[in-house]
Formats: structure tokens, sequence, C-alpha cells
């Protein structure tokens, strides 16, 4: 198996960087340190705008205009997916808890919204209001996945304390579940997006944003 190619990696705007999607030239990433979503031009490495998040930013996708965030919030860090819109901020409309308030990162296909369930090792679709239909399950504990060309790409280990990390080509269209670990992350990732050309995940205890390919 080989090695992701590291193309970039640059210090993270802010600590424990956790949660992170792409919207071309447009980085956006969710820090547990700070509980703030921060917009970074990834051209200029420079950030444009951060806004408060009720909670701690464990996960987000962009959907169309908006971006979904998944937070923990309150004392026993209750899981809550909400709609967040560039320019205007977190809305407390269209909120809807995970399911098993359990779940930590998101990811969108153009029609569906997926959470992943680390432990419970699978990918659930939801609807608009978080009923749960496909479930798709996976080799390793998920911390981070994206939709490419209608496949899912899972950033996920067998131990959080090691470096032994996988990123997983999952295949679960037409009925099948077809899994195939693709790449050696040899660090402790969190979250996973695409901007086209490159994927983008999270050095969190180094605080440090990683751009990286695949062969």
């Amino acid at each position: 198996m080989k090695t992701i190619t590291e193309v970039m990696r640059m210090l993270s705007p802010a600590p424990r960087p956790q949660s992170v999607s792409a919207d071309g030239t447009t980085l956006w990433m969710g820090s547990i340190g700070t509980c703030r979503v921060y917009e970074i031009d990834s051209t200029h490495w420079t950030v444009r705008s951060e806004t408060e998040a009720p909670g701690k930013p464990w996960g987000m996708t962009v959907m169309g205009d908006e971006l979904r965030v998944l937070c923990g919030e309150g004392e026993d860090d209750t899981r809550v997916i909400r709609k967040f819109v560039p320019g205007h901020g977190f809305r407390t409309q269209g909120s809807i808890p995970c399911p098993e308030d359990t779940g930590s990162q998101l990811s969108y296909d153009g029609d569906r919204l997926y959470v992943s369930q680390w432990y419970n090792k699978r990918i659930l679709s939801l609807d608009e209001d978080g009923n749960v239909g496909s479930i798709v399950e996976t080799p390793h504990g998920i911390c981070g996945h994206v939709v490419v060309d209608g496949i899912f790409y899972a950033m996920g280990t067998d131990d959080e304390e090691t470096d032994r990390y996988f990123l997983t080509r999952i295949d679960a269209r037409n009925g099948s579940v077809k899994t195939e670990d693709v790449a050696h992350v040899p660090f402790q990732a969190r979250g996973l997006t695409f901007d086209g050309q490159r994927f983008w995940t999270n050095h969190r205890e180094k605080n440090e944003i990683v751009a990286f390919t695949i062969a």
C-alpha cells in the first residue's frame, strides 16, 4: 500500500483543527480549541472570516450555498447538525439531532447528507428531518469522509492512538459495498474533504492542515 503524497502542510489559524470542507479555493475549518468556524482562502492562506459555533464543530460539509456543521453542545456534548449560512452565521431553524446522539463527520453527495459514527464504523444517509436511510458499513473507525464522483473516501483507523491511519475507498453504488484501503496516512488525521484536485485533512494535535494526493 502506498503512502499519501503531501503537497501542502500549513499552520492552522486556530488550535486543534477538527472539521474541514472545501468549496473550490475556499476551505472551511472548524476548531474544537476555539469553537469557531474559519473561512480560509486556500491559495493565499488567509482567513476571510470566523464565526463562533454553538458548540464544538466536530464535522462539516458544504451543501450548495450553505454548510452543515455537526456540533457537540453543552456539558453532555449533545450532537446536533446545524445550518450555517456564510455571511449570516448559524441558524436555529432546520437543525436535526444526530441519530442515537452519536456522530462526528459529515459529507454531501449533491442529494443526500451523510453522517458517520466513528466507533460503530458506519456511514448513515439522512433526509431533511434527520431520518436514517441507507447505512454503509466501513472497515475502520471513521474520522473523516467525503463523496467524490459518487464514491466515499473515508479517513479511518483501528487505533486512534497510533499513526496507522488509512484512506479507504468505499463504492456503495448498485446495491453492493466494495471497500479498498488505497493509501496509508502516517499521522493522526481528523476530517476529510476534496477540492477537485486535492484531498485535505487536519493533523489536529500538530495544529496543521494538510493537503495531499494519492496515486
